[in-house]
């Protein structure tokens, strides 16, 4: 599977293929191709060349916090001291290697980063903070959001 950075272009079929993945991505081929309406055959090449092209990127299994004990979920801004590449570089390296980090992005405007993860209870998340985003190289401040609901969320792209 390659990972490309230029546009595939999607027939009215592809994307009906991709909405059925991405709300059950263990559909059989079988039951695929009855959903969308083509021999299995078809449907198998289709879905071969969707992950060849790079636009499925992945399966995976989506867990439930909850169920594994992991009740909040924190969006956190990071504000680095400086920002020339040296430094940047060993702040993502260093992101890349916490298990703890969901997501992390390099933001534009006032703040640097936007990172995302999940704990178990008030200490799980002090423990996040100091042992984990303030020993991260480079990092002047941080500024949490706490999640209280979540009101949507999805995996789904609009296609």
């Amino acid at each position: 599977m390659r990972s490309s950075s230029a546009e595939v272009k999607l027939d009215a079929i592809d994307r009906v293929i991709l909405a059925e993945l991405q709300q059950e991505g263990r559909l059989s081929n079988l039951e695929l191709a009855q959903r969308v309406h083509l021999s299995p055959s078809a449907c198998l090449r289709r879905v071969n060349a969707l992950e060849d092209n790079g636009v499925i990127a992945q399966y995976v299994a989506m867990i439930n916090p909850r169920a594994v004990g992991k009740h909040g979920v924190s969006f956190t801004i990071i504000n680095l001291e400086t920002m020339n590449t040296p430094q940047l570089e060993a702040f993502e390296q260093a992101v890349r290697d916490q298990p703890e980090v969901l997501d992390c992005f390099y933001v534009a405007g006032s703040n640097d980063y936007l990172i995302r993860f999940t704990y178990r209870d008030a200490e799980d998340l002090e423990r996040i903070h100091s042992e984990v985003l303030m020993r991260l190289p480079n990092v002047a401040r941080t500024n949490s959001l706490l999640v209280l609901r979540t009101v949507k969320k999805t995996t789904a792209l609009p296609l």
